[in-house]
């Protein structure tokens, strides 16, 4: 997933921007108090002045950030100095008595909030990636205050004056196309960010941005630490029988990390299903697992979520409606491509019913292999996994697992991601491990362009760990800009399971597939050619975000690619063809699976967010609810709980809150454009100096279905992605 545009343009985002990732939910942005943004800097502040590493620019090249010297004392007086300097730099804009220009108005915001921005983008990176008690005490600290501080930049009357003269006049200012573009993009936000209200309505707008600032900060850690607590312990080895056997050890080091000698401990990750659900033969300790997941955020005790969700719902149901909206979910859409409830409710509705058919065709061939085998039991959601891969072995005559040691880590990395990137743009790839870096696993690559020039460069984080989110996401610690003169530093997170020492990181095809995808992220990113830094790389709208990463999945399974990377991490022969033939060959199989639970998860994301404040339901009502919109949309199956429940479903905490629903949206591009590969003879050169050249080198720009049109031809095609998919 990927950071992408919020709902305010110009550079006083850029750190909250470029803090997160495409999946990963962004930081809503609301208010702060104001007294407290401007105030001087602190005592704490001018104590560090001489030793504070955001202070200045980094010692490294391309600005990148010098881990080995920040410390967590660092943040707030980085943070304070940071919104202190910000305010002024607005003020001095909104109050100086030249008349308002572009340049003096708008791309001065631009410039704006710097020393704000490197700080943000390290602190919020790394409290996703590698927190810590003090960094989340910090950030808990930092919400209210953080979205009072824009508060006070997108409620501020006198720049709003500014801004809308010239969005008045922009037809006879001489405007190039990028610039007319950011001066109406700043326009709009600062009206969706209530700019417009009256003065009552704003502080009411402030009171709520504060809140919902405070309650997703609690959501979120909320989650993490259920994941911790409710990782399951295991007593015996023999329980474990069917899981890979590097697996085995690494929960037995698990459970020696937590004191807990002779046991083995199984982390959960944040989607309901779990990987392990695939391999466990004990029908029990599949249960545990699974009910154990769905449980997150919904069982009582410190972690419940459920009040904490339904507060922000109505919060948001009413900062909408206080904008002039029906739902947050109409407000959120007015500004992505879907454009409208509408559009996203006929979208979801078109594809629920075939899905549905798909599913129960599926569920019924697994219960037939059920009762075959003399298991006296129903088929159930903990089945699933387990009895997919048994069906998947006989229809196709192999095993998952059997791929398993063809997909070494950094086989896929140098010799697929990598080697996909280096034949279609001419990029190549060398490890820089000069760099500082804030946890031993980390690696950093510089990444050089088709010139030989530096084009970016490229932090790799691919292992899992306690105190690193769940998911996988890009982020952005320095986007490019020519204003800026910056180029970009791009980093990729994984949560992929460390093997014990010595042994090679297997992954599964799943795992190879999000590797594939969150460097699309990354391309984006690192191909952006932009002058204002609101339009770098994936600041683009949130259903549009996901395309190029999705698009760049297709060369997973791209013969000439798949053949370079899928070679035995022990022998270094190559997948036989037959395998490789058979890996191809399942790219529908449990499709109906696939899609339901997905969609399940984006129902209910738009069923939650399209209610008026006072249909929010009671928190002990939450879990019923989700189940009535399931029911409702044909896709309650019990089979098949959603990809994420509600209390634990991080994306809508942030920017996928009623946008849930983009990765399908984004699959419609995303299959038409692969479709064009195909159509154009794949992996060449002058494919991908097409693609990037018309669209991820223009990151917003321009208006995202433009840029589709100038790279396809046309308008998107819904047939590939129904094919894709197996609902034709």
């Amino acid at each position: 997933m990927n950071r992408h545009r919020k709902t305010v343009a110009a550079g006083m985002l850029l750190a909250l921007l470029t803090a997160c990732s495409p999946e990963e939910p962004a930081p809503e942005t609301g208010a702060m108090n104001t007294a407290q943004s401007t105030s001087e800097s602190s005592p704490a502040a001018d104590a560090e002045a001489g030793e504070n590493p955001f202070f200045s620019d980094s010692p490294h090249e391309l600005n990148f950030p010098p881990f080995d010297r920040i410390e967590n004392a660092h943040y707030q007086p980085a943070f304070e100095r940071g919104m202190a300097e910000h305010i002024a730099e607005v003020e001095a804009i909104a109050g100086q008595t030249a008349g308002a220009d572009f340049e003096n108005t708008i791309v001065a915001l631009e410039l704006s909030g710097q020393l704000l921005s490197r700080v943000s983008a390290v602190f919020f990176a790394l409290n996703s990636a590698h927190t810590n008690d003090e960094i989340q005490a910090l950030q808990q600290q930092l919400a209210p205050e953080l979205a009072a501080h824009y508060d006070a930049i997108l409620l501020n009357r006198d720049l709003f004056t500014r801004i809308s003269t010239l969005h008045e006049n922009r037809q006879s200012l001489g405007l190039d196309p990028e610039s007319r573009r950011l001066l109406e993009r700043t326009y709009i936000d600062f009206v969706r960010a209530g700019a417009a209200l009256n003065a009552p309505q704003q502080e009411r707008l402030r009171d709520i941005n504060a809140r919902i600032a405070v309650l997703q900060t609690r959501f979120s850690q909320n989650v993490l630490s259920e994941v911790n607590d409710l990782a399951i312990v295991v007593d015996s080895r023999e329980e474990l029988t069917g899981l890979d056997e590097a697996l085995i050890t690494a929960a037995a080091g698990e459970a020696g990390e937590r004191d807990l000698p002779g046991r083995f401990v199984l982390p959960l990750l944040n989607t309901s299903g779990q990987p392990a659900l695939a391999s466990l033969r004990n029908r029990e300790l599949r249960q545990r697992m699974l009910e154990t997941s769905l449980s997150r955020g919904s069982r009582g005790g410190e972690y419940d979520n459920r009040e904490t969700l339904t507060e922000v719902l109505r919060l948001r149901a009413e900062r909408a409606r206080l904008l002039g909206y029906e739902n947050h979910a109409a407000y959120v859409l007015e500004d992505e491509t879907a454009g409208s409830v509408a559009a996203v409710n006929q979208r979801l509705a078109e594809l629920a019913p075939p899905t549905a058919v798909n599913a129960r065709r599926e569920a019924a061939d697994l219960q037939r292999m059920i009762d075959e085998e003399g298991g006296d039991f129903a088929l159930a959601a903990w089945d699933w996994s387990y009895y997919t891969e048994i069906l998947r072995a006989e229809r196709f005559d192999f095993d998952e697992s059997e791929l398993r040691p063809y997909f070494e880590l950094d086989n896929v990395l140098r010799r697929g991601v990598f080697y996909a990137a280096g034949e279609l743009f001419g990029i190549r790839f060398e490890e820089r491990p000069d760099l500082p870096v804030y946890q031993e696993d980390v690696r950093v690559f510089e990444v050089f362009d088709v010139t030989g020039e530096t084009l970016a460069l490229f932090i790799a984080d691919f292992y899992a760990r306690p105190n690193k989110r769940g998911g996988a996401w890009m982020n952005a610690y320095i986007p490019q800009s020519h204003l800026l003169g910056t180029r970009p530093v791009i980093g990729n997170h994984l949560n992929i399971t460390k093997p014990p020492e010595g042994e090679p990181t297997l992954l599964t095809f799943d795992e190879v597939t999000t590797a594939f995808h969150e460097f699309g992220h990354a391309l984006h990113g690192m191909f952006s050619d932009v002058r204002y830094p609101s339009f770098s790389g994936t600041r683009v709208p949130r259903d549009f975000v996901e395309y190029p990463s999705q698009v760049n999945e297709m060369w997973a399974v791209w013969p000439e690619v798949l053949e370079n990377y899928a070679v035995h991490h022990e022998t270094g022969e190559a997948m036989p063809r037959d395998l490789l033939d058979k890996v191809l060959s399942t790219r529908q199989f449990n499709q109906g699976f696939a899609t339901a639970e997905y969609l399940a998860a984006a129902i209910v994301d738009q069923a939650l967010h399209q209610l008026a404040p006072e249909e929010v339901p009671e928190a002990d009502e939450v879990m019923a609810f989700e189940a009535a919109a399931l029911e409702q949309a044909g896709l309650a199956m019990d089979e098949i709980p959603p990809r994420y429940r509600a209390t634990y479903f991080s994306h809508i905490m942030g920017g996928y809150s009623a946008g849930y629903y983009s990765y399908i949206w984004s699959e419609v591009l995303d299959a038409d454009s692969v479709r064009w590969f195909e159509e154009n003879n794949g992996l060449l050169r002058e494919n991908g100096v097409h693609f990037r050249s018309s669209l991820l080198s223009r990151g917003g720009s321009e208006d995202a279905m433009t840029l589709f049109r100038n790279f396809r031809g046309r308008d998107a095609d819904i047939n590939a992605l129904l094919e894709r998919r197996g609902l034709n």
